[in-house]
């Protein structure tokens, strides 16, 4: 069963990259369970799936992966996002709280994990945030940077 990292890495069943993805199933599942589990959660603890795809989508956009810029994008229509959704998908900085202080959050751990720090944490309380919702924050933010990178590596795979 071909899964979305197949589907961004561009891997189809007969390409043996997709064959040797399969060695490992329990990586392959557990990929897309975690992609289920931080898009679509049984308890969002108040991050709609909207906002999560447009951050989605805003990190691909940070880490110009045009595959994963076309996926999100697609969900993002699909689901008939707000303009201040799609505006925070696109990058911008100009927006109400709390989703300018979330869109500050993601891309500096986007961009520069190295430079976060505790006090950008405590930023995001002071946007009115739980510990629920940063944590799955943090887990949204962690996913789609993990997505990026595996699908560039089956990518150069595939290239060789």
């Amino acid at each position: 069963m071909t899964d979305a990292m197949d589907k961004i890495a561009g891997l189809a069943p007969d390409d043996p990259i997709y064959a040797a993805r399969r060695l490992r199933p329990e990586f392959v599942e557990g990929a897309e369970l975690c992609r289920v589990a931080v898009l679509h959660p049984a308890n969002g603890h108040g991050i709609d799936t909207g906002l999560r795809l447009s951050l989605a989508h805003r990190m691909a956009v940070l880490n110009a992966d045009q595959s994963l810029i076309k996926d999100y994008g697609d969900q993002l229509s699909e689901i008939g996002a707000s303009e201040e959704l799609m505006a925070l998908a696109r990058g911008a900085t100009d927006l109400a709280e709390p989703l300018a202080t979330i869109a500050r959050h993601v891309d500096l751990v986007t961009l520069t994990p190295i430079d976060a720090a505790a006090s950008d944490i405590a930023r995001l309380q002071s946007a009115g945030l739980t510990n629920p919702q940063i944590v799955a924050l943090s887990e949204l933010i962690a996913f789609v940077n993990f997505q990026t990178r595996v699908a560039s590596g089956l990518r150069l795979m595939r290239s060789a």
